[in-house]
This record gives structure tokens, sequence and C-alpha cells, in this order.
């Protein structure tokens, strides 16, 4: 068989996306947000403690995409500077 890895990869992919649809649809029926994380809880839990902030944000962007953004250039910037590292690290062993 030619293609057996690539269709045994695929099969994988469809199971795992199906188990992820059919979970997403279960917990969606339960009224819960779906995938919401552990900072919204966080946030609420502190916030409910009478926590007050010490100081207010300098400048705070003026939608979520501008802030997803942002925090993907920044990632972004960290994945190049750690690849160069990387692959400097890597050029100078082969020619030494």
């Amino acid at each position: 068989m030619k293609y057996g890895m690539e269709l045994a990869v695929a099969a994988l992919i469809l199971v795992f996306a199906a188990v992820f649809l059919f979970q997403d649809a279960a917990i969606r029926a339960s009224g819960e947000e779906a995938w919401g994380g552990a900072d919204g809880a966080a946030a609420e839990l502190i916030e409910s403690s009478g926590y007050e902030p010490w100081i207010d944000p300098f400048w705070e962007p003026p939608s979520g995409e501008i802030e997803s953004l942002l925090f993907a250039l920044q990632a972004a910037i960290g994945a190049i500077v750690i690849g160069y590292i990387f692959g400097y690290w890597q050029g100078s062993r082969k020619t030494a």
C-alpha cells in the first residue's frame, strides 16, 4: 500500500476532529461556555475578593482584534529570535 501512512494520519485527524466537535456540542448543550479557559474564572474570583488595582494601563487596545494582533506579533518576534539563536548555534556546530 503506497499511501498507508498518509491514510492513517488522515484517519487520525478525522477521529480527533469528530471527538472535538462532539465534546464542543455537548458542552454547548449544557449552557456553559465551550472553551473559556481559566483566565476569565480567575479574574472573576480576584474581583469578587474586593481587589483594587494599584495602577491603570497607560494604553488599552481599541478592540479585541488589535489585542490579538499584538499578541500574535509578539509571539512571532519571539519565535524568530529563538529560531535565529538555534540556527546560529546549529550552524556554528557544523563549521567547528
